[in-house]
Order: structure tokens, then C-alpha cells, then sequence
């Protein structure tokens, strides 16, 4: 007795194109595209530079000026009037306009209230203003005091 073998391929060549996976790979690479475009467009230029600066030392007693998400304004623990900050800041540092002053600031703040701040210190002597924000995790030269 003889076996055959079924052959469904009866030697010709098929003539369809499976376009399925093609179709799914198209979707993708729009949805990349159509997400990575407006990324990668800049409104205003900007030159920013890089820094290979290390961490800086913090003072043993830093100057810390703080400014909630309410608006108050804070020198160490004590609210100070914008008004007051130069006369504050005159007592805490005994004059000495070289201190540097740590500013903290909350994210939801808007921006002119941060520089109506910074105005402040610069109306009032002092220069030397360090931002301070979080440490970034795994990164090199990030870290905040």
C-alpha cells in the first residue's frame, strides 16, 4: 500500500499580500511620528549652556528664602513682607551682601512672583542667589542643596 502525501500547494504562486502586519507597523511609526513632531519644534531659541560643575558646599547656616504656593514669603522660618526682605535680610547676614541666598520656590508659583522676588533681593544688595530645586536620581552634577 502506497502513502501519499496531500499537498495543498498545488505549485502555484500565491497571489495575495498578507498586508496586516505592514498596516500595524505604518500605525506605529504615525503614532511615533505624530507624537515626536511638535517634541522636537522650538518657538524661541535658546542657547543653553551645559555645566560640568560639581555640587557646591552649602554654608553651615545657609540663608534660606522660601516662597509658598500661597504667596507668603519666608526668610528661614519667619514670614517676611516684600517690603521688609532687604532690612530682614540686612539682620540675618549682619550687611554682608556677598552671602549667597538660597531660594526655594514652589512649582505652582507663577513666574512673575518668583522675579518680583529675585528684583527684591537685587534692589536690596544681594547677588549671589542659588536656585534650589530636587535632586535628580542618577545624574551626574544634579544635585541641589
Amino acid at each position: 500500500m502506497a502513502a501519499s502525501i496531500k499537498d495543498d500547494d498545488d505549485g502555484d504562486e500565491m497571489s495575495e499580500i498578507n498586508v496586516t502586519p505592514f498596516i500595524d507597523v505604518m500605525l506605529v511609526l504615525l503614532i511615533v511620528f505624530m507624537i515626536a513632531a511638535p517634541l522636537s519644534t522650538v518657538d524661541v531659541p535658546v542657547n543653553l549652556p551645559g555645566s560640568s560643575a560639581p555640587p557646591q558646599e552649602r554654608p553651615e547656616e545657609p540663608v534660606w528664602l522660601s516662597l509658598g504656593a500661597d504667596g507668603v514669603l519666608s526668610l528661614g522660618n519667619d514670614p517676611v513682607e516684600l517690603a521688609a526682605l532687604a532690612a530682614a535680610l540686612e539682620a540675618r547676614t549682619g550687611g554682608d551682601r556677598t552671602t549667597a541666598i538660597f531660594l526655594r520656590g514652589d512649582r505652582d508659583i507663577p513666574y512673575g512672583e518668583l522675579m518680583t522676588v529675585l528684583d527684591g533681593l537685587r534692589n536690596a544688595g544681594y547677588l549671589k542667589v542659588a536656585l534650589v530645586g530636587l535632586e535628580s536620581v542618577g545624574t551626574e552634577g544634579g544635585a541641589a542643596p
